[in-house]
This record gives C-alpha cells, structure tokens and sequence, in this order.
C-alpha cells in the first residue's frame, strides 16, 4: 500500500443509502466486520440527504456531501465534485441520496473485489470486499421487495447481503441513520433512527433488535404525547403497542399501568403491577415515589392497594 493510501481509516463493508418516497425520510444503514463502522461510514441531514463513505475511506466525502447538497448541488454533480479534488478516488466507494431522491454512486477500480454497486429508483446498494459479487443485487432486490418502514426496508438490505455471503472476513459491527424530508433547525429532532452496534457477533440481527426497541420507545413517547393532550385512548393504544414490541422491558408496561392508576382505572392497572413487582420490587419503591412529585393521583388508599398485589 502506498503511503498516501496508508492515511486513510478502512471501511471494508457493504451499505445503502435509500430516500422513501412515501414519508420523504432519508436512510443510510452498513454492516462491516470492522469495529465501529457507524462512525465512519454513514451521514446523514435532515432536508439535504444522506451519504456513505466505504473501503479505504475518505471521511470528508460525509460532510463536504452534505454541505453541497445542502447548497443545492444535486447528488449526482456532489459526489462528481468531491471525486474530481481526491487524487484517491480509485479506492473509494461512495454513494448519495439527496432531498429529491437523486442518486449517485462510485465504485473505485481499486476497491477490492468483489466490489461494485446497484441503483435504483431514490437507492443505491454498494458492497466491496465482498465474499460473492451477489451481495449488492440482492441488496437491491431485498429493497424493492420490502414492506414496511425505511427501517425495516434498509435492514432487510443488510440481511440480505449477509445470507448471500456478505463480508469475506465475518461480521463486527453495523449502523442505521434515518433523517426527516425537512429540517426543524433541530439535529436531535430531526434523527428519526440513529443506532450502532459497534461490537457484536451478529451485528445485523442486534441492530433489528434494537430498531425494535426503538420503535417500542417511540410509541411510549407518542403515548405521552397523547396524554398530555388529553387523548386517552391514543395513548393507551400506544403504550400497549410499546409493551407489545418489547415485554420483556419492565419499565414500559409500568408506565402503561401508572397512567390507568392515574386515571381511575386501578382494576386494569392491578394485573400489570402485579407482573412488573414481581420482576423487581425497586419499582413499587418507585411508585410510592411518584405522588410527591405529581405523576400519580395522591390517593392513599389506592396506592396501598397496588402495593398488595406485590
């Protein structure tokens, strides 16, 4: 390898980069047996477009991307810019979705093989290092043929690319970054997804795994939202859907059942108590807590009869 090569960080991996037509998210989601490939790999912002920087990575293709996305300059004339000033681009892989869904893609002839990448209407799927040259078509295929959200859509890319061989070397670690169509001005809420496993031997199963407690979180959330606007059986509706993606998670059928405790509705509450003291008592500890600080009616008697089904 020649020195100037030898500079730059390796992202030996396979990745996509997707626009959903229907919600205008943007995604980018990579798996790669290298520690940490999230932190190199996949960019994102919300209204601009999302990118994917790979095999002997130039980390600037991420934020320069964006920025000139960001000025109006289509995927497509970006990523010719950026390849134009990088005296490396032969061992790059890159790939670009903007705001609109235009895509772009390179694949460097000194990427190594097998390497290469498929488009497709608002995605680009792009693998190198690969153990079959079928790795980014079924990638492509597996996008097409999903349902779902962008994240189930982008996950089944990677699991797709992993049962036809994926990575020669193995697995490691794989990432998922889901930006909204149009930016708030706030980047904290502008991420719609943005998980990492970093280190894991099937890093593309734990990443679904964790996309699901994403979203079992996020219908908590939702559920709260309805709350404080008085919408009880929304809320309700979401707080049983998160429990549902996740039951073994104590914490959200608890929350679940303060919010029927506190609307009078102790008889439904009681059965979920009682399942959730019996996994750790620290929680009816914490509901004794909650009067003080008003998240729970200050009603003596009801509390202690919830404790009584410890």
């Amino acid at each position: 390898m020649t020195q100037t090569l030898q500079r730059f960080p390796l992202a030996h991996t396979f990745s996509i980069v997707a626009r959903d037509p229907i919600s205008g998210q943007m995604g980018v989601a990579v798996q790669s047996h290298w520690f940490s490939v999230g932190s190199m790999v996949t960019w994102g912002e919300a209204g601009v477009g999302v990118v994917a920087t790979q095999s002997m990575v130039e980390p600037s293709y991420g934020p320069l991307g964006l920025e000139l996305m960001r000025a109006g300059i289509s995927a497509p004339d970006a990523l010719r810019a950026l390849l134009a000033a990088d005296e490396g681009r032969d061992v790059r892989q890159v790939a670009m979705v903007d705001a609109r869904g235009r895509v772009a893609a390179h694949t460097g002839a000194r990427c190594i093989p097998a390497a290469g990448h498929e488009t497709g209407e608002g995605f680009s799927a792009q693998a190198n290092m690969m153990a079959h040259p079928t790795v980014w078509p079924a990638m492509a295929a597996a996008y097409r043929a999903a349902s779902g959200d962008l994240a189930d859509r982008l996950l089944a890319a990677l699991q797709a690319a992993q049962d036809a061989g994926g990575d020669i070397r193995g697995q490691q670690s794989a990432a998922i970054l889901i930006v909204k169509p149009v930016s708030s001005g706030r980047p904290w809420v502008d991420r719609v997804v943005e998980l990492r496993v970093e280190d894991h031997p099937q890093p593309v199963a734990e990443l679904r795994r964790l996309v699901t407690l994403h979203q079992a979180y996020e219908h908590m959330n939702a559920g709260d939202a309805h709350l404080s606007a008085g919408r009880i059986a929304e809320a309700l509706d979401d707080y049983r859907a998160a429990a549902g993606l996740a039951p073994h998670i104590a914490e959200l059928p608890f929350w679940h059942a303060v919010t029927l405790a506190d609307l009078g509705r102790v008889e439904e509450a009681l059965p979920i108590f009682r399942q959730v003291f019996a996994e750790n008592r620290g929680w009816a500890e914490l509901l004794r807590r909650l009067p003080g600080v008003g998240l729970l009616r200050d009603d003596p008697d009801m509390l202690q009869k919830i404790l009584s089904v410890q």
